[in-house]
C-alpha cells in the first residue's frame, strides 16, 4: 500500500503536488502530507526524546513540586486534547459503520496524536515530581506541534472559504477546538511553577533566579533582567548579588577535583618492597652460657615510588568533562546553522535573477533567514554560557586545590617557589584556564567549519577553490612558526614578571627599612632594570603579533583573490557573476573565523600547558608527612634517637637527639644563634623531615612562633583563633599577657583591625598577642620560641610569672620555651643546652651548675647578680606594665594620647566614644562608580603620544576604505555585461581589486605595529610614574595600604596594561569600523533602510548603555573581592606552621573557600551579562540582516543582482560585528579601569623631597656628631594628640646616650622623628648646627645609621644586602663582617658573598640578620648611629659581641641606644628617661640611680641595682 492510497483509497489524494505546492502565487500543502507528516513530526520527537529525558529527570532530582493551579491547568489541557483525539477515531469508526469507505490514515494519526498526548500528560506529572518548574522539552513540543497545526488550519480556513459544501463540521470544530488548546498549552508551558519543597531557593535570602526561571527566559536570558535594572538605576552594590548556586561553590566543586587529582597520583605510585634489617636483642631467653641470644628482625616496608608524572588533565577531564560536553553538542548544531546564511544569499540572488519566481518566494526566504540566524543566536549563547560556567567552576576548583596543597606541603617544597609564584599560581595561572575553556571546543570545530565551508565553496566554483585552500596552507605554517615564538617569549616575560612581583612583595615588606637607609633609588633602578628587559621581550611579541595579524587580516582576501583570479583566468567562458561571487565571499567570510581562531586557541592552549606544567609541578610538591609525629603517646613529648633535616636531601641539621619531657614540665632550652633551638621545636611539631628516630606528643599543641604571625582581622579575633568566645578566660588571657594597657590605647579596644603582618603593633605587641592566641586555646602541650625577647624586661617577667612560670595560667600543661633570658632558668624543671644541633647537657639548674660544663660558663659570664631581689619587683612590675605605644602603634588610627590618671568615669565614657571607626585600619580596595572618566582615555592617550595615537587611527581608516572599495569594485565587476559568453575586461577588474588588497595588507601591518608599540611606551611610562609615587609615599601610606592592593597594582593592573589593552583597541577600532562600513553598504544598496536603521541604532545604543553600567560595577565588584582572595592566601603562605600546629586547617580552608565563593558571585552575573547583552544585540543584527533582504525583495526589479549580493553578504557580517563592537567596548571600559587604578597613587601625599636642588651641605657632614633637640614634638596623625612633647636635649659629638622608658613612653617615635619618617610637629633638631627639617630625605637618611629594631634583608647576594649601590670595595666588605662576627660564617658559605638569602632572608637564623644590619651599620661608618632594640633577638653572647663591637668601632661616634637590656647602657655617658612622651631624666647612669627616680626602678627590675 503506496502513501498515496494510504490518504485516500482511490489516490484521489496524492502525497505531494509541486505545482500547489511552490510554482503557484498561493501556495498550500496536500490534505494528505498534513495528515501525515504535519501530525507525526512532533509525536515522534516527543518519542524519541521521552526515554532520555525520563533518565536525566530520574538522575536529577530536585525535590518535590506541591500541586498547583498552572500545573492542574496543564493537566486538564492535556487530558482534553487526548480526548479531542479520541472523539476523531471514533467519529472515523461511526463513519465507518454507516458504510462510509474511511482511508486509514484518519484512525491511524488520531490515534498516535492521542497515545502522544497522553504521554505529554505523563511528562507534565513526572517533571512536577522531579521538581522541574519549567521544561524546554516540552515547551518546544508545544512549539513544533502548533506551528504543524497552523499550516493545517490555514489550508482549512482556505478550504472552507473556497469550498463551503465539502466541510465536514465535526471534524472542524474538533479541529479547532485541537488548535486552540494547543495555544493554550504553548502559552501554560511558557510560564514557571514555584520552586520544589526543601529546595535551597526557599532557605536563601537572595536565591539566583536562574533556577525557578522559565525555559524561555533562560535561553534568552531574560531573568537576569531584575538585576540589570537595579544597575542602572543605581551602582549596584554587594547586597545586590545573588547567592551562588549550590554546583558552583567551592565546597561542591573542589573535593571532586582534589578526590580526581588523588586517584591520578595514586595511579603512578607503584608500591616497591624494601628490606630492612634491625638487630633486636632479645628481652628473656639466654644461652647456657648466660650470653643474651641475639634475634634479628626482617622488616618489609613497603615504600611507594613514582614511575611517572600525575596526569593534571585527566583530573581535570573527569571532573569537568561530562558538563562541558553539552557545550559541543550546542557548538555542532550552530556550526552546521552558520552555512544556511549563504545559502538562502545564493537562492536570494537567484530570485532577484529570475523575474517569473512568484513574489511570496522571497519573503519566505527572507522569513527563513531570519529564524535561522535567531536560532544560531541562542544555541551560541547557550554555548558560551555552558563554557563561562564551567571556565568558572575551573577556576573555583584551582585555587581550592592550591590552597589546601599549601597548607601541607614540606619546608623544603616550601622554598622552592616563593609567595609570588604561588599566588600567581591562583590569579593568573587559574585565569588562564578560564581563558581557555571558552575556546577550545574550537580544536574540533574549526576544522569542521573548514570542511563544510570548502565543500559549499566546490559546489560554486568548482576546481579553482584549490588555489585559495593553498593559499591557507601555507598561512598555517606561518603562524605555527609565529605561536612557538610567542610562547618562548611568553615564558621569559612570565618569568620577569615573576621576578618583578617578587621584588616589589619585598620592597612594599621592607618599605620602613629602605627608607631610614636611604635605598629607595637603588631598589627602584632594580625593578626597573626588570622590568625593562619584561618590556623587551613585550616589543619583540608586538612585532610577532603585528606579522600574525597582518597574515590572519589578509588571508581571506589573498584567499578570494587567488580563487577568483584563478577561476576566471582558467577559462574565458567562467563568468564571475553575482551569485558565485558574493556566495563564495560569504563562505570565505565564515572560513575566516575558524582560520583566526586556531591560532589564538593554539596560543591560549599553549600558555595554559605551561600554567598546567606550573601547577602540577605545585600541586605534586612533597607533602608533610602526618606520621612524622605519633599522637598518641606515653609521655608528653618524646624524642628518640632523631636526626632532622629541613628537606630530604640535606644533611641533618638536628642529629643524635634523645628527649623525653614529663607532663607538666616546663622545659627551658637555651644556646647560641643558630643552635637549632627552633629547630628543635619545628621537629616537634612535625615540620622538620624525619630522617631517622621518631618523635610522640600527647594532646593538642599550641606554638608561638619565634617572629609573631598576626592576622588581618580584629585583634580580639586573633587572640580567639576560630575558638568559641569565652569571655572570663578571655579576659583572664589578655591580663596575664599585659595587653590591657594596649587595649586602652588602641583606638578600638580589642575590635581594633590589626594591619597586614601586625603593622600597627610594636614588635612586643605582635608577641604578646601571639602569646595570647596560644593561651586562649588551652591546649595540652606549649611550645614556645622565645616569646620574651621582643618585650621589655619587666613586661617579660610579668608574662613569664602570670603565664609561663610555675604560678602562671599554664601551671601544669608541659611548655617547651626557647629563650635567652637567664633569669628565668632557675624556676625550670628542666633545661636542655643545645649546641650546633645536638643537646649537649640536660638536667635542672642545679645540676647544670654543679656539673661546670658548658651551661655554667655560659651563666657566668652573663650574669651580674644571680639572686634577684624578687619580692619588691613584682608589686612593682604588675603595676608598671604599663601603656605600649611604640613605634607606629597610632599610626593611623585614634587618639594617640598615653592616659593619665583618668577617673574610671572617664574611663567609661572614652570607652564608649572608641568608635569602629577608629578600629579600622586598613583601607580595602574601593570599588569606583559610574563611568570611566573620559579623562582616563585621554591620559593613556598623552601617554602614548598624541601623534602615534593620530597615526594609528588613520591607519584604521585607510585599511577599512580599501576593503569597502575592494568588495564595491567586485560587485561592479559581476554586474558587468556577459557578450558571447566572456567578461571583456576581466584583467582590468582582477589587477585594481588585486591593488585595493595590497593598500589593505599594508594598512593593517602598519596599525598594528603602530598600536602595540604604542602600548609599550604608555605601560613603560605609567609603570614607572607610579613605582616612583609609591616609593615617594610616607611611611603612614603602606600602613594604611594592605600590600596586597599595591602588590595587585603592579602585577594585575599593570598585566592589563602591557598586553591586554593595545589588542582590547586593536580590536575595538577593527569592529567599529566594520559596522560603520557595513551600514553604508547596506544604506547605498537598499536607500529604505535609513528608516530602520536609526531606530535599530537607538535600541542598540540604549542596550549597550543599559548593560555597561551593570557589566562595570560588576566587574570593579568581582576584581574588588579578588584582592581579599589573595591577601588571605598571603597571609596563610606566611603562617603554615602555626596553623597546622594548632590544627586549624579546616577553619582556614573554609575561610578560603568563602572568600573565592564570594568573588565568584560577583563574577558570574558579569558572565550572565555578556549572554543577555549578545542575545540583545545579535537580535538587533538579525534584524538588520532580514531588513536588508526584505526590501531589496520589494525593490527586486531597480536593484542589480552584484548590488544586493554585497549588501546581503555585508549585513551577514554585521552581527558578529556588533557583538564584537559592544564586546570590545565594554572590555575597553572595564579594562582600562587598570590605567585610572594605577594612576590613582600618583595624587596621594608624598614625602618631602628626597635630594634638594641647591643643597648647601658639607660633603663630610655631620663631621663632630653634635645633636641638639629644641622642644621638640610629633604626632602620629593630624587629628592625634602629640605622641612626644616638649624634648629638649643637647648631645655633645661622640657621646654614648641610651634612651630609655617604660613601653610606650615614646622612645621610637623619637628616631622617627629623628630619620623624619614623621616630620615634626614642633620644635626642631639640629645636627651639627643644620637644622635636618631643611635637608633632602636622603641627604639626611644616608648621613646617619639605623640598626633598626627588625632586621630586615631581601632576597638577593649578601653583598647587594650590605651594599646596594655598589660603593665600597671588597675589602670593606669582609672587614664589616668580620668586625660583625660574621666572617667565620660567610666564608664558609659555598658562595661567601655571593650567597643568595632567600626571601625574607629566611635562610639565616634571626641572630645572623640581625648581625648582618649591624654588618651594613659597620660598612656606612657615619658620625651619628641609633640603635633601636637591636639587640632584642639574640642570645646574650651575640649581644655582647655587637655591644663589643660598637664600643670599640664607633668609638668617636654619637650613639643613640633605645634599650631593653639596661646592663648594655650602664656604661653610657648619659641615659634619656622619656615616660608619656616627655623627658623625665637625662643624666649619667650613676647619677640617675642615686636619685631613686623612674631609672632606679627599672634598674631594679631587671636587677641591676
Amino acid at each position: 500500500m503506496g502513501i498515496d492510497s494510504f490518504c485516500s483509497l482511490d489516490g484521489s489524494d496524492p502525497f505531494w503536488d509541486w505545482n500547489r505546492t511552490w510554482q503557484t502565487h498561493n501556495p498550500d500543502l496536500t490534505p494528505c502530507f498534513q495528515n501525515t507528516v504535519l501530525v507525526w513530526i512532533p509525536c515522534l520527537l516527543l518519542w524519541l526524546f521521552a526515554p532520555f529525558y525520563i533518565l536525566y529527570l530520574k538522575r536529577n532530582d530536585r525535590g518535590y513540586i506541591c500541586m498547583t493551579h498552572l500545573n492542574r491547568a496543564k493537566t486538564v489541557i492535556g487530558f482534553t486534547l487526548w480526548l479531542i483525539c479520541w472523539a476523531d477515531v471514533f467519529y472515523s469508526f461511526w463513519e465507518r459503520s454507516l458504510g462510509a469507505t474511511i482511508a486509514p490514515v484518519y484512525l491511524v494519526s488520531p490515534t498516535m496524536l492521542g497515545v502522544t498526548m497522553l504521554l505529554a500528560t505523563f511528562l507534565i506529572q513526572y517533571e512536577r515530581r522531579k521538581g522541574v518548574q519549567s521544561s524546554g522539552v516540552m515547551l518546544n513540543f508545544w512549539l513544533i506541534a502548533i506551528v504543524c497545526a497552523t499550516v493545517t488550519f490555514r489550508s482549512k480556513i482556505l478550504h472552507a472559504l473556497n469550498e463551503p459544501a465539502s466541510v465536514n463540521v465535526f471534524k472542524y470544530t474538533t479541529f479547532y477546538i485541537y488548535y486552540t488548546m494547543l495555544l493554550i498549552s504553548l502559552i501554560l508551558a511558557c510560564l514557571s511553577d514555584q520552586p520544589p519543597l526543601f529546595s535551597q531557593a526557599v532557605k536563601d535570602s537572595n536565591p539566583c533566579p536562574e533556577l525557578g526561571a522559565s525555559f524561555l527566559s533562560r535561553i534568552t536570558f531574560w531573568w537576569i533582567t531584575g538585576l540589570m535594572v537595579t544597575g542602572y538605576k543605581r551602582p549596584l552594590e554587594e547586597k545586590d548579588l545573588w547567592s551562588l548556586n549550590t554546583e558552583d561553590k567551592s565546597q561542591r566543586v573542589v573535593p571532586q577535583l582534589v578526590r580526581r587529582w588523588d586517584q591520578e597520583c595514586n595511579k603512578v605510585k607503584r608500591p616497591v618492597d624494601k628490606t630492612l634489617y634491625s638487630p633486636k636483642r632479645a628481652a628473656r631467653g639466654e644461652k647456657k652460657d648466660g650470653q643474651p641470644i641475639e634475634e634479628s628482625e626482617i622488616l618489609l616496608a613497603k615504600t611507594l615510588q613514582k614511575t611517572g608524572e600525575p596526569s593534571l588533565f585527566c583530573a581535570l577531564c573527569q571532573t569537568f568533562g561530562p558538563y562541558f560536553l553539552v557545550s559541543s553538542l550546542y557548538k555542532i548544531i550552530h556550526d552546521i546553522l552558520m552555512f544556511v546564511g549563504p545559502e538562502i544569499l545564493r537562492l536570494l540572488i537567484q530570485f532577484v535573477n529570475d523575474s517569473s519566481a512568484p513574489t511570496w518566494h522571497g519573503y519566505f526566504y527572507t522569513t527563513l533567514l531570519f529564524v535561522c540566524t535567531c536560532v544560531q543566536t541562542l544555541i551560541l549563547q547557550k554555548y558560551f554560557h555552558v563554557c563561562f560556567v564551567t571556565g568558572m567552576r575551573l577556576r573555583t576548583a584551582i585555587v581550592g586545590a592550591v590552597y589546601r596543597k599549601a597548607l601541607v606541603i614540606t619546608n623544603a617544597a616550601r622554598r622552592t617557589s616563593t609567595v609570588g609564584e604561588i599566588v600567581n599560581l591562583m590569579s593568573v595561572d587559574a585565569q588562564r584556564f578560564m581563558d581557555l575553556i571558552t575556546y577550545i571546543n574550537m580544536i574540533w570545530s574549526a576544522p569542521l567549519q573548514v570542511i563544510l565551508a570548502l565543500y559549499f565553496l566546490w559546489q560554486n566554483l568548482g576546481p579553482s577553490v584549490l588555489a585559495g585552500v593553498a593559499v591557507m596552507v601555507l598561512m598555517v605554517p606561518v603562524n605555527a612558526v609565529i605561536a612557538m615564538k610567542t610562547k618562548t617569549y611568553q615564558v621569559a616575560q612570565m618569568k620577569s614578571k615573576d621576578n618583578r612581583i617578587k621584588l616589589m612583595n619585598e620592597v612594599l615588606n621592607g618599605i620602613k627599612v629602605l627608607k631610614l637607609y636611604a635605598w629607595e633609588l637603588a631598589f627602584k633602578d632594580k625593578v626597573s632594570a626588570i622590568r625593562e628587559s619584561e618590556l623587551r621581550v613585550l616589543k619583540k611579541t608586538a612585532y610577532l603579533g603585528a606579522v600574525s595579524t597582518f597574515t590572519w587580516v589578509c588571508a581571506p582576501f589573498l584567499v578570494a583573490l587567488s580563487t577568483f583570479a584563478v577561476y576566471v583566468l582558467m577559462d574565458e567562458h567562467n563568468i564571475l557573476d553575482a551569485q558565485k561571487a558574493f556566495v563564495s565571499l560569504a563562505l570565505f567570510n565564515i572560513l575566516r573565523f575558524p582560520l583566526n581562531m586556531l591560532p589564538m586557541v593554539i596560543s591560549s592552549m599553549v600558555q595554559a600547558s605551561v600554567s598546567m606544567k606550573r601547577l602540577r609541578v605545585f600541586l605534586s610538591h612533597e607533602e608533610l608527612d602526618e606520621d612524622n609525629v605519633e599522637r598518641p603517646a606515653i609521655t608528653a613529648c618524646e624524642i628518640v634517637d632523631g636526626a632532622f633535616s629541613w628537606s630530604k636531601d640535606d644533611s641533618p641539621t638536628l642529629k643524635r637527639i634523645n628527649v623525653r619531657i614529663p607532663e607538666g614540665a616546663l622545659v627551658a632550652v637555651v644556646g647560641h644563634v643558630g643552635s637549632g633551638k627552633s629547630s628543635l621545636l619545628s621537629a616537634l611539631l612535625g615540620e622538620m623531615q624525619k630522617q631517622e628516630g621518631s618523635v610522640s606528643i600527647k594532646g593538642s599543641v599550641a606554638y608561638v612562633p619565634q617572629q609573631a604571625w598576626i592576622q588581618n582581622t580584629t585583634l580580639k579575633d586573633n587572640i580567639l583563633f576560630g575558638r568559641d568566645a569565652k569571655d572570663s578566660w578571655y579576659q583572664k588571657v589578655v591580663e596575664a599577657c599585659a595587653l590591657l594597657p594596649d587595649l586602652e590605647i588602641l583606638p578600638g579596644g580589642d575590635l581594633t583591625e590589626i594591619g597586614e603582618k601586625g603593622v600597627n603593633l610594636s614588635g612586643g605587641q605582635k608577641q604578646r598577642v601571639s602569646v595570647a592566641r596560644a593561651i586562649y586555646c588551652n591546649c595540652a602541650v606549649y611550645l614556645l620560641d622565645d616569646p620574651l625577647s621582643a618585650v621589655d624586661a619587666h613586661v617579660g617577667k610579668h608574662i613569664f610569672e602570670k603565664v609561663i612560670g610555675p604560678q602562671g595560667l599554664l601551671q601544669g600543661r608541659t611548655r617547651v620555651l626557647v629563650t635567652h633570658g637567664l633569669s628565668f632558668l632557675p624556676q625550670a624543671d628542666l633545661i636542655l643546652v643545645m649546641v650546633d644541633g645536638e643537646i649537649t647537657e640536660m638536667g635542672s639548674y642545679t645540676e647544670l651548675l654543679g656539673r661546670q660544663g658548658a651551661f655554667a660558663e655560659f651563666l657566668h659570664t652573663y650574669t651580674n647578680t644571680e639572686q634577684e631581689e624578687v619580692e619588691e619587683s613584682v608589686g612593682a612590675c604588675s603595676i608598671s606594665v604599663s601603656c605600649r605605644q611604640s613605634q607606629i602603634s597610632l599610626n593611623a588610627a585614634g587618639t594617640g594620647k598615653t592616659p593619665e590618671k583618668t577617673e574610671p568615669s572617664d574611663v567609661a565614657a572614652a570607652k564608649k566614644a572608641k568608635s569602629t571607626e577608629a578600629a579600622r585600619l586598613t583601607e580595602a580596595d574601593k570599588a569606583n562608580t559610574g563611568r570611566v572618566k573620559l579623562s582616563v582615555f585621554w591620559e593613556y592617550t598623552k601617554a602614548i603620544g598624541l601623534p602615534l595615537s593620530i597615526f594609528s587611527f588613520f591607519l584604521f581608516f585607510c585599511h577599512h576604505l580599501s576593503s569597502l572599495g575592494s568588495n564595491y569594485w567586485l560587485s561592479l565587476w559581476t554586474d558587468d555585461p556577459v557578450i558571447n559568453n566572456t567578461q571583456p575586461n576581466r584583467e582590468m577588474r582582477l589587477g585594481v581589486y588585486g591593488a585595493l588588497g595590497l593598500t589593505q595588507g599594508i594598512a593593517v601591518f602598519c596599525y598594528s605595529v603602530a598600536v602595540s608599540v604604542g602600548g609599550i611606551l604608555a605601560s613603560r611610562y605609567l609603570h614607572q610614574t607610579m613605582l616612583y609615587n609609591v616609593l615617594r609615599s610616607p611611611m603612614s601610606f603602606f600602613e594604611r595600604t594592605p600590600s596586597g592592593n599595591l602588590v595587585n597594582r603592579f602585577a594585575k593592573e599593570t598585566d592589563t596594561i602591557d598586553s591586554v589593552i593595545p589588542s582590547i583597541i586593536k580590536m575595538f577600532m577593527g569592529s567599529m569600523f566594520n559596522v560603520l562600513g557595513s551600514c553604508a553598504v547596506i544604506l547605498i544598496a537598499t536607500p529604505l533602510v535609513a528608516i530602520i536603521i536609526p531606530p535599530l541604532g537607538l535600541l542598540y545604543f540604549f542596550v549597550q548603555r543599559f548593560y555597561v553600567a551593570s557589566s562595570r560595577q560588576l566587574k570593579r565588584l568581582e576584581s574588588v573581592s579578588r584582592s581579599p582572595v589573595y591577601t588571605h592566601f598571603n597571609e596563610t603562605l606566611l603562617g603554615t606552621s602555626v596553623i597546622r600546629a594548632f590544627g586549624e586547617q579546616q577553619r582556614f580552608i573554609r575561610e578560603s573557600d568563602g572568600r573565592v565563593d564570594h568573588n565568584q558571585k560577583a563574577y558570574f552575573p558579569s558572565i550572565v551579562a555578556n549572554r543577555w547583552l549578545a542575545v540583545r544585540l545579535e537580535f538587533v543584527g538579525n534584524c538588520i540582516v532580514a531588513f536588508a533582504a526584505l526590501f531589496a525583495v520589494m525593490a527586486r526589479d531597480s536593484l542589480s543582482p552584484g548590488i544586493m549580493g554585497l549588501s546581503i553578504s555585508y549585513a551577514l557580517q554585521v552581527t558578529t560585528s556588533l557583538n564584537w563592537l559592544v564586546r570590545m567596548s565594554s572590555e575597553l571600559e572595564t579594562n582600562i579601569v587598570a590605567v585610572e587604578r594605577v594612576k590613582e597613587y600618583g595624587d596621594t601625599e608624598k614625602e618631602a623631597e628626597w635630594r634638594l636642588e641647591h643643597s648647601t651641605l658639607p660633603a663630610g657632614w655631620p663631621t663632630t656628631g653634635h645633636i641638639e633637640i629644641r622642644n621638640f614634638g610629633l604626632r602620629y596623625r593630624e587629628d592625634l594628640e602629640l605622641a612626644i612633647s616638649d624634648i629638649s636635649v643637647n648631645i655633645e659629638g661622640g657621646e654614648k646616650v641610651g634612651i630609655v622608658g617604660r613601653t610606650g613612653a615614646g622612645k621610637s617615635s623619637l628616631t622617627l622623628g629623628f630619620f623624619r619618617i614623621i616630620e615634626a610637629a614642633q620644635g626642631e633638631i639640629c645636627v651639627d648646627a643644620v637644622n635636618i627639617a631643611e635637608l633632602g630625605l636622603h641627604e639626611l637618611r644616608s648621613r646617619i645609621t639605623i640598626i633598626p629594631q627588625d632586621p630586615v634583608l631581601f632576597s638577593g647576594s649578601l653583598r647587594m644586602n650590605l651594599d646596594p649601590f655598589d660603593g665600597y670595595t671588597d675589602e670593606e666588605v669582609w672587614r664589616a663582617l668580620e668586625l660583625a662576627h660574621l666572617k667565620n660564617f660567610v666564608s664558609g658559605l659555598p658562595d661567601k658573598l655571593n650567597h643568595e638569602c632567600s626571601e625574607g632572608g629566611e635562610n639565616l637564623s634571626l641572630g645572623q640578620r640581625q648581625l648582618v644590619c649591624l654588618a651594613r651599620a659597620l660598612l656606612r661608618k657615619t658620625k651619628i648611629l641609633v640603635l633601636d632594640e637591636a639587640t632584642a633577638a639574640v642570645d646574650l653572647q651575640t649581644d655582647n659581641l655587637i655591644q663589643s663591637t660598637i664600643r670599640t668601632q664607633f668609638e668617636d661616634c654619637t650613639v643613640l641606644t633605645i634599650a631593653h637590656r639596661l646592663n648594655t647602657i650602664m656604661d653610657y655617658t648619659r641615659v634619656l628617661v622619656l615616660d608619656k612622651g616627655q623627658m623625665a631624666e637625662f643624666d649619667s647612669p650613676s647619677n640617675l640611680t642615686a636619685k631613686k627616680g623612674i631609672f632606679y626602678k627599672m634598674a631594679k627590675d631587671s636587677g641591676l641595682v
